[in-house]
């Protein structure tokens, strides 16, 4: 591939015809993706681990608490995200990713001073704006980095990131919970520092030092429009580009294959209310239902989900590889199964009796959500157009972040409108489980036809 004949357009870095990037150079820009990843989830999960210090020292409801969590994270994503996605289409995507993770760090150090509700809202809301390009970017950046009978292996190894993020983030933040549980609260000046935020403030600076790295990512060049996709008119009006901006376009593009999009999108916005609500809600569970502490809570979960999520990435590889020799719609297929597996065991995991086998309920559904998760990306990244996959990327992942977000809220206000005793949350887990979940599966089912019917159309062009 090295010796493809190229035309590049040196203003834009188009390129017409697709060369192989320097593979040195495109593990580099993987592997600082992974730490951003990283960083991203090993931020959520602590987050979750200090859910009972925070709704005991700012005296919140459980709604409260699921709403800080989530849509707190989500307001402004909607109005920021898909414009920072944009930039990720036409500015060189590195430094939009090391932008966006300088800021992040920021932003976390900030939240940790936070006196209030209402300032730790605040603090939830610009994290989310600053990290709002980060997958978007990052996808497409790997998409024209990465040839694609490589693409797939590209987004399985960046599931290291968030592996390690999960995997750590309950070990380490358990860990720090209950290290700073002892300390009282330090005066600075006209603020308060409870002991627990101190691991908000420390967090942020890993960050900051992941956005230095971006700026040593070489940028691959960008492949060239397809011949059928909408283009703005190069004498548009200024209205005009900033409907662009705004993706217009890119939402004309979804809009005009429903049959291979809509299914896709709805079914990964009902799994990740429950995955994101689980998420945040399984330490409480642990701490209600059985009575086990943070520490103990984080030890178990590092062992379970490190467990899990390498299982679950040998099992999406090879069922994915498996099935690709005999069907075009193998990504949508595979995933399909995993939503089926990981229905299956989150409900299994609520009813459990005791706390490991719960947990190792909750490893099995992990591994199924691992397994599902690369070729669902690889699939919405093989079909979006060349020149707005940031921008399709960024749709497709507001339905992860924004129903995703609303998990925490949706479970909480279960729990205090229909269930109300707090100690018996599991029930409120069980109800939005058995409800989202095969909805989601039902939905990826409805998907393969289209998405093989498109892949098929894509292969015929030369794509």
């Amino acid at each position: 591939m090295a010796g493809v004949a190229v035309t590049a357009i040196p203003e834009t870095g188009v390129q017409q015809d697709r060369a192989e990037h320097p593979p040195r150079a495109a593990y580099w820009a993987l592997t600082v993706i992974i730490l951003a990843t990283f960083l991203t989830f090993f931020d959520a999960i602590t987050f979750g681990m200090l859910a009972e210090r925070i709704k005991h020292d700012f005296g919140l409801t459980d709604s409260q608490l699921g709403f800080l969590a989530g849509p707190a994270s989500i307001i402004c994503y909607l109005f920021v995200g898909i414009p920072l996605a944009r930039l990720a289409d036409i500015y060189p995507r590195k430094y939009v990713l090391g932008a966006g993770a300088a800021l992040v760090g920021l932003i976390i150090s900030a939240g940790g001073l936070a006196q209030s509700f209402g300032q730790f809202v605040g603090s939830r809301v610009f994290l989310a704006a600053g990290g709002s390009a980060h997958a978007p970017a990052s996808y497409s950046l790997l998409a024209d980095a990465f040839p694609p009978r490589k693409l797939t292996r590209a987004f399985a190894l960046l599931q290291f990131g968030f592996i390690g993020g999960t995997t750590l983030g309950p070990l380490i933040g358990g860990m720090l919970v209950m290290m700073t549980a002892p300390w009282g609260p330090t005066q600075l000046g006209p603020l308060t520092i409870l002991g627990w935020q101190w691991i908000l403030i420390f967090m942020g600076i890993p960050s900051l030092l992941v956005g230095l790295l971006f700026l040593t990512i070489k940028e691959p060049p960008r492949m060239a429009p397809a011949a059928d996709a909408p283009m703005v008119p190069v004498d548009a009006s200024f209205g005009r580009k900033v409907l662009t901006f705004m993706g217009v376009d890119a939402f004309r593009a979804i809009n005009a294959k429903p049959r291979v999009y809509y299914p896709l999108f709805g079914a990964l916005a009902l799994s990740a209310v429950e995955t994101f609500g689980l998420q945040f809600w399984r330490v409480p569970f642990m701490i209600r239902t059985f009575g086990w502490n943070e520490g103990q809570i984080g030890a178990a979960l590092g062992v379970t989900i490190l467990i899990a999520s390498l299982s679950g990435l040998l099992l999406g590889g090879v069922f994915v590889e498996w099935l690709a020799k005999r069907y075009k719609d193998a990504n949508v297929r595979a995933a399909t199964c995993c939503a089926a597996g990981v229905t299956v065991c989150t409900i299994t995991a609520i009813l459990m009796p005791t706390a490991w086998g719960s947990l190792i309920m909750f490893g099995l559904s992990g591994m199924f959500g691992i397994a599902g998760a690369v070729p669902q990306n690889a699939a919405v990244q093989r079909v979006a157009p060349n020149d707005m996959r940031g921008q399709v990327t960024a749709f497709y992942l507001f339905m992860f972040t924004f129903f995703g977000a609303m998990g925490s809220y949706v479970v909480g206000k279960v729990q205090d409108v229909l269930i109300g005793d707090p100690t018996q949350l599991w029930k409120a887990l069980l109800i939005t489980a058995s409800l989202l979940m095969p909805l989601a599966t039902f939905l990826m089912f409805r998907a393969i036809r289209p998405y093989r019917e498109e892949v098929e159309r894509l292969e015929a062009m030369g794509r």
